[in-house]
């Protein structure tokens, strides 16, 4: 692992028995509010289903609730793994158990003491109902040595399991005892972070304010990926929902917002002009997506999966997803990235009309409806479905757009196999999380891959998958993970558009927000 500039890591291996996993001491000076109070108001593009983290895997969840949720790991500014509400984690030498030891002080939002007992039941909820639930299979058992002391037993020793368990895709954040039996999507909004819950408005907004009880980590000076040293320097935030990209932009532009995600790329350059506000742009901010419904007609058929996949035109989709803002990206990783490779490139970017038309005729295909499941929230998803719809309507698809709002699609493709055919989304957490977490969802207990059954699951790419899991070295890892990512678009079982730029933007006296995957409201202030 890499070492990060505000803490260590030290492997104690050579003689010892055990691998540790401890942060560093902070001796410099940390950071302090230099003013504190007001509330920012930041517009997010996206309506919020639930505040649960352990069963909501969108970004418009994250980004509230990861600043009022905190885990036993987290992941840095380069998305390395870093303790977080643990003081250390230690690995035994033959990688069979986990020894945790939390820091002291950590309360949470009701003012109760955090033991090991929310452990034990946060993780007791999230093997039952948590969407990643599947990072946990590999463990036996959990127990609390005492107060402050939680071990986890191993059924087979993960080389990866660190890398899994830090994820924030759908984080295994820590809840108070009492809340943890809460049935999926309800679970109280009680955390340890440096901000607490107020209200949640459907379709409106989500309020949070400063938690005065917070126990900043003083391992750290500053702020660190979502761990490192945090302080709420603002009384409150209001997540505001704002849907349509002009409010957003006007919005700013009138002082009304203080922030805002996904400034579209046609009002960049007048922005750019306006000495009152600051651009954040994030590269490769996510990947562009449709995942298909496997389980019915005609989408259950791959000839006919591979017709789609051949009649694409990506650049056309791109660009009217994002008003090019956008590069062509053929798999689920970015190029830079440790696992990037092109395995699977000849399924990219086809454009070949012909071709989908024999595949058309091959499948038996007799003129079936096919639904497009999109929304109107994420502009971009909905601009993708569109011209995806007409490039298949082109070669003969009876293609139908079914637009309702992202929670419900949400709620739509998780919850059904029927009413729809191809689900727009997009991968962004975790793409950024590295290899395993990028193909997460297609693997059991699954996600955004909808097989019949788990028995009619794709078991080459389950193996592949298995692979990156439990491969001794990167370079094994990265050699399972481009069969994966072949196998994944050989049978079309996602069709990966291409990687989009997302630009949010801050008022000019906002001072210290910087652009991550998630709007993170520690350690942000006004100026004046």
């Amino acid at each position: 692992m890499k070492l990060g500039s505000h803490w260590r890591i030290r492997l104690l291996l050579a003689s010892a028995a055990a691998t540790a996993l401890v942060a560093g001491d902070a001796s410099a000076q940390q950071f302090a509010c230099p003013k504190k109070g007001g509330e920012i108001v930041f517009a997010q593009e996206a309506k919020v289903n639930s505040l649960d983290q352990h069963t909501s895997s969108t970004i418009s969840t994250r980004n509230v609730a990861m600043n009022m949720f905190e885990s036993l790991m987290t992941r840095d500014e380069n998305f390395n793994p870093m303790p977080e509400l643990a003081a250390s984690v230690e690995e035994s030498k033959d990688g069979m158990t986990y020894v945790f030891k939390l820091r002291d002080g950590i309360k949470f939002h009701n003012g109760k003491p955090m033991t090991t007992a929310d452990v034990v039941a946060t993780f007791d909820r999230y093997k039952k109902v948590g969407i990643d639930r599947g990072i946990l299979d590999v463990v036996e058992s959990w127990e609390a040595k005492d107060a402050s002391t939680f071990i986890l037993h191993m059924k087979v020793a993960q080389p990866t399991f660190l890398e899994n368990f830090s994820s924030f895709s759908i984080p295994i954040v820590i809840v108070p005892a009492e809340n943890a039996k809460a049935e999926p999507m309800q679970l109280a909004t009680v955390g340890t972070g440096p901000f607490q819950f107020v209200e949640f408005v459907a379709d409106s907004h989500v309020k949070m304010k400063r938690y005065d009880g917070y126990n900043a980590d003083t391992r750290y000076k500053e702020i660190d990926g979502f761990g490192g040293y945090k302080q709420a320097c603002v009384d409150s935030v209001n997540f505001r929902i704002v849907t349509e990209p002009g409010a957003r932009v006007a919005g700013l532009e009138t002082g009304e917002l203080h922030g805002a995600e996904d400034v579209p790329t046609k009002s960049q350059e007048r922005l750019k002009q306006n000495k009152d506000i600051v651009l954040k742009p994030l590269k490769n901010f996510w990947i562009q997506i449709a995942t298909p419904n496997v389980s019915i007609p005609p989408t259950d058929n791959l000839k006919f999966r591979q017709a789609v996949q051949a009649a694409m035109d990506m650049d056309e989709v791109m660009e009217a997803a994002t008003d090019g803002a956008y590069q062509l990206n053929i798999g689920f990783q970015y190029p830079g990235q440790n696992f990037y490779t092109e395995a699977g490139k000849e399924t990219y970017n086809q454009k070949n009309a012909a071709k989908a038309k024999t595949l058309l005729a091959e499948s038996g295909y007799k003129g079936e409806e096919m639904i497009l499941l999109t929304n109107r929230d994420y502009t971009n998803m909905y601009n993708a479905a569109l011209v995806m719809s007409e490039q298949l309507k082109a070669v003969g698809i009876n293609a139908k757009l079914l637009v309702i709002d992202w929670p419900a699609s949400v709620q739509m493709q998780q919850n059904t196999n029927t009413g729809w055919n191809w689900f727009f989304t997009g991968y962004g957490t975790n793409t950024a999380l590295g290899g395993v977490a990028a193909l997460r969802f297609h693997a059991p207990p699954f996600n955004t891959y909808k097989p019949k059954t788990p028995e009619d699951a794709d078991k080459e790419f389950i193996a592949a998958f298995r692979a990156i899991e439990n491969g001794k070295t990167l370079d094994e890892r990265k050699a399972a993970f481009a069969k994966a990512q072949a196998r994944v678009l050989d049978q079309v079982l996602a069709l990966p558009f291409g990687s989009l730029t997302k630009v949010q933007a801050v008022r000019a006296n906002v001072q210290n927000f910087k652009p991550f995957r998630i709007p993170r409201m520690s350690n942000v202030y006004f100026s004046g």
